[in-house]
């Protein structure tokens, strides 16, 4: 079975891809709604974080506080990479797992990592990465449109991420989401074509 690796800046139409993939009966595993879960409770994440980050960072429920923490890290290096090294050894042993109970005649799976080419956890579990990729006014806008947060928020979380040039030249595959979604549909389309052909060779 091969692994695709999905990946994009923030905004750029991942979940999209992604759920259209799926409509073509193409298993996902998506590690930012691991994360998500990582994030209620229960979860041995969350009891590490009160540790390291203190009460002051879970909601009364137990949850994480996800904007506090998001505004802490982006402007803290040590405080994201103390956090990356709680949840990245979780996420990608829930990976690793579920990915182990596909059955083994799938001729593809997608693995959506957001930080694909930043971390390099998954180099050597992929076969081919995939970048969804559109402008950066782009990305601004859809953020704000589905998020609310301030364009200097939206900025900062985009400065934390590989520039797009760099993404661009280190993906094996690229669909453009600047167009319309019967556009995306196609370029899926035929990228699913090639992904599940076993001729097909990815070297």
């Amino acid at each position: 079975m091969r692994i695709i690796g999905l990946t994009g800046g923030i905004g750029s139409g991942k979940s999209t891809v992604a759920k259209l993939f799926a409509e073509l009966g193409v298993p996902v595993i998506d590690t930012d709604e691991i994360a998500h879960a990582l994030s209620q409770p229960p979860s041995p994440a969350l009891v590490q974080i009160a540790q390291e980050f203190g009460q002051d960072f879970i909601e009364k429920d137990g949850s994480l506080k996800r904007a506090r923490m998001r505004e802490h890290i982006y402007t803290n290096t040590e405080a994201k990479t103390k956090l990356e090294n709680i949840f990245h050894p979780m996420i990608k042993n829930i990976v690793m797992q579920r990915l182990d109970q596909l059955p083994t005649h799938t001729p593809y799976a997608l693995l959506v990592v957001p930080l694909l080419f930043e971390t390099n956890t998954y180099a050597n579990t992929i076969d081919r990465s995939l970048l969804v990729d559109c402008s950066i006014k782009q990305q601004i806008e859809r953020v704000g449109a589905r998020s609310g947060l301030k364009n200097t928020e939206i900025e900062a979380i985009i400065a934390n991420q590989h520039p797009r040039a760099e993404r661009i030249q280190l993906a094996n595959d690229i669909i453009l989401n600047v167009s319309t979604l019967a556009h995306l549909q196609s370029s899926v389309s035929s990228l699913h074509q090639r992904y599940q052909d076993p001729t097909c060779r990815f070297t």
